[in-house]
């Protein structure tokens, strides 16, 4: 088979574009073979590029030479296409395709390039084996979805940067390569060839750079900003992703708020989704904790119900019940009535799951049946009802799953540990029957509307949590967070490190967290103070902080930020079960390009350069 050149010839338009509108005109296509059928006389050719597919009809009497290069075109053929447009017979067009009511008559083919038979076909809808798409990801995104995801995620970018940009920020690039510190994960490090035994970190975030930026009086800063962590992967985490970076001087906690929920409203609209003008809903981290049990709640779900006050002391007695202790419980809507050896088998199930923590089940429909605590189970049933009545306007139902954790008498060592774990507990049972229960029965149906996106601000984090390991307080946020002034004032920061709050916040969006950011410290005994908090010593905090710590002594103002995953909103917007259904050339679990076969050993040659030898990890 002898190839063609392209010569001078150019297309004229697109495959997704042509219309009946255009029947008659002289078209030139040039694009990929998707699907070829041979009916002798007839060849079609499904010719596609990112835009779409248009049917090629090669007709023998028409073209002659055209057909006889047509019968040797095969899937992922590259090839240009002239001829006439005409509109399809009719009962003939496919309603499926944007471009069903036309089809090409070609009177000129070009075979451009051929291609060996592929692992999978990008014409497939579903690939099974994820390995093979990463290996061959060049022909993965020739796929119609992933070509959406990345079209959704150009949008996306250009709507948020368009809108950044009309509220006065500047786009500034920071360095790739910086020094390491401390920004809760592993750094990636880069050694230097010119200064042996010296390395640059790639950044875990722009933090430091965009805190220099205000304090150089740049007032309004974003970036959408490359970003590295060598950490654990999982499904929405990738050693490299990209996020929304920004600082503004002078703010309050509402000025970024304000801008964070602009471009993601202007986000949205580039998804076709119209989120409403009302601000976000807030609130704080306790009331997270004890109404979700988490820091990022899926608000799609009921809230969880104190119903301590429904148990007197002589019923907490009876039923064994810890008398200081909440009593919780959550409703799961629209599980379906469950037999009685399904309720069984998930009683069992949940029991297990709470397995010595001290925590129980109650069971309502046996206290129902219990003549003496029918009233206590009514009574129950009534509070979870007002819960879900105020979630979805419907009162409780059978169809529904009402669940009541009740602790066994003597308070656990965890419970003196962390107050809040008995809600952390049952909020992860609530997550874990969600997802039980989700796909079987619908429980999250997406219909592409506002009101699928649940957005929330979950402020006043704890500033310090405490590592079992080190015997030591970490920052839970970052060492640049500020404190509440009125924590700074009561000298918590040196005698309840615990009870102090950070003036951090997190936005939430469906249980995911898509961002998070604080109001910074500006002034440096203030940073000083929190180093020393965090058992680093001043000579340390010098040797490490010594530049950013100067900085802070000319003129630095009050200022905050915030930074929001790019990669993880597209992925909600696109539907996507994983971040590298939306990054083009993602990694594995385990940190690997399968595609290039990375990362890889080097020569000898290049470790000497760099004053480098490898030794074997024991």
């Amino acid at each position: 088979m002898t190839l063609d050149f392209l010569g001078t010839l150019q297309r004229t338009h697109t495959c997704g574009e042509l219309r009946s509108t255009n029947s008659g005109e002289t078209i030139t296509l040039m694009g990929w073979v998707n699907r070829r059928r041979d009916h002798g006389n007839l060849i079609f050719l499904d010719l596609r590029d990112r835009t779409g597919i248009t049917q090629i009809v090669l007709d023998k009497e028409v073209s002659p030479e055209a057909h006889a290069k047509a019968e040797a075109a095969r899937p992922e053929y590259v090839v240009a296409v002239t001829g006439i447009l005409r509109n399809r017979g009719e009962g003939l067009a496919n309603p499926n395709m944007p471009t069903g009511e036309v089809e090409l008559v070609a009177h000129s083919l070009l075979l451009l390039n051929d291609a060996k038979t592929p692992p999978f076909s990008p014409a497939e809808d579903a690939i099974a084996n994820e390995e093979v798409r990463l290996q061959y990801r060049y022909i993965d995104l020739r796929r119609a979805e992933m070509q959406h995801n990345f079209a959704l995620r150009s949008r996306v970018a250009m709507a948020i940067r368009n809108y950044l940009v009309s509220q006065g920020f500047l786009e500034i690039e920071t360095p790739f390569m910086t020094r390491s510190t401390p920004e809760g994960a592993r750094d990636y490090l880069v050694p230097s060839r010119v200064h042996p035994g010296h390395f640059y970190a790639l950044p875990q975030s722009p933090q430091i750079f965009k805190q220099i930026l205000m304090i150089s009086g740049f007032d309004r800063y974003f970036q959408i900003a490359r970003c590295f962590r060598d950490e654990d992967l999982r499904a929405d985490r990738q050693p490299e992703f990209t996020q929304i970076d920004l600082e503004i001087s002078f703010p309050q906690m509402s000025t970024i708020f304000a801008v964070a929920e602009g471009f993601l409203r202007a986000a949205f609209s580039a998804a076709g989704i119209t989120l409403p003008d009302a601000p976000f809903i807030q609130m704080t981290y306790d009331q997270a904790i004890t109404r979700y049990g988490i820091d990022k709640p899926d608000m799609r779900l009921p809230a969880i119900v104190d119903l301590s006050a429904t148990l007197t002391a002589e019923l907490r007695n009876t039923l064994k019940i810890d008398p200081a202790l909440p009593v919780l419980g959550f409703t799961i809507p629209r599980v379906g009535e469950l037999s009685g050896t399904a309720r069984k088998a998930l009683l069992s199930e949940i029991r297990a799951f709470f397995g010595d923590s001290g925590l129980d089940l109650l069971d309502l429909a046996r206290l129902r049946t219990n003549e003496a605590f029918a009233p206590l189970a009514e009574s129950i049933a009534t509070k979870l009802s007002e819960e879900l009545q105020r979630f979805h306007n419907s009162a409780l139902t059978p169809e529904d799953l009402a669940v009541v954790i009740t602790p066994k008498p003597g308070t656990p060592a965890m419970w003196n540990y962390d107050p809040q774990w008995i809600y952390k507990r049952v909020g992860a049972l609530r997550l874990e029957l969600a997802r039980k229960y989700a796909d079987k029965h619908k429980l999250f149906e997406q219909t592409h509307t506002a009101a699928d996106f649940k957005f929330l601000w979950v402020t006043d984090f704890p500033m310090y949590e405490w590592n079992e390991e080190t015997k030591n307080w970490d920052a839970a946020h970052h060492p640049f967070t500020s404190p509440h002034e009125e924590d700074i004032k009561s000298g918590a920061l040196v005698n309840d490190k615990g009870s102090v709050r950070a003036l951090a916040y997190d936005i939430v969006l469906n249980g995911t967290e898509l961002g998070s950011g604080s109001i910074r410290i500006h002034r440096k005994d203030v940073q000083s103070e929190i180093f020393r908090s965090l058992g680093m010593s001043d000579e340390e905090a010098k040797a490490r902080f010594g530049f950013f710590l100067d900085a802070l002594e000319y003129g630095t103002p009050p200022h905050g930020g915030i930074a929001l995953g790019l990669d993880r909103i597209v992925m909600i917007l696109a539907g996507a079960a994983s971040l590298r259904e939306v990054i083009a050339f993602p990694k594995t679990a385990k940190a690997i390009d399968l595609m290039v076969d990375a990362p890889t050993t080097v020569s000898d040659q290049q470790l000497r350069e760099l004053s480098l030898r490898v030794a074997t990890r024991s």
